[in-house]
């Protein structure tokens, strides 16, 4: 089955779908841009639309079973990753809103700039998961995870390791 790769709205603002205080841009960056992306496979979780966690914890708090799978061209690319390890996953939400530049989510005291929030809904709707790896079966393209905040199917985009001495910014003033 080939990874879900939504269509993303792409119609000018939505100025009736807008909260209070929310800012859409003129335009949706979905309609231009310079990147073509492919993807490497797809995430497996028991998410759907109207019962996805809003965030990892969350999602690791529910429990499920999560995994990606990982298309066979790419799969040689899982050398040198071990079980235990933790890892970055990039994937794409492309059925949130592009158009969204300032948004007013119910758990804060008022709206915030995109760039300021994990929403999916943003310019480009890039997701970021820090995963612990259960179990892997490279030969098969399998990874099972410690937890996944995404819909069934989302398109998975690349995988990275993640590396306490790179990934960790310096204390203030550093």
């Amino acid at each position: 089955m080939p990874p879900r790769v939504p269509q993303s709205r792409e119609s000018p603002a939505m100025t009736q779908d807008l909260r209070p205080s929310e800012v859409a841009l003129p335009f949706s960056p979905g309609t231009s841009g310079f990147a073509q992306l492919q993807a490497i496979g797809r995430l497996q979780t028991p998410w759907a639309r109207g019962n996805c966690p809003k965030n990892l914890t969350e999602a690791r708090a529910r429990g499920g079973d999560f995994r990606a799978l990982i298309d066979a061209p790419f799969r040689p690319g899982l050398a040198g990753l071990s079980v235990g390890q933790a890892v970055i996953l990039l994937y794409w939400t492309g059925e949130a809103r592009r158009d969204l530049i300032v948004q007013s989510p119910a758990h804060r005291d008022g709206p915030a700039g995109v760039f300021a929030l994990r929403s999916p809904a943003r310019p480009n709707p890039v997701a970021l998961a820090v995963v612990r790896l259960l179990a892997m079966d490279a030969q098969a393209g399998t990874l099972q995870l410690d937890a996944l905040d995404a819909f069934d199917g989302t398109a998975l985009l690349d995988i990275k390791p993640w590396l306490p001495g790179v990934d960790i910014p310096p204390a203030p003033g550093s």
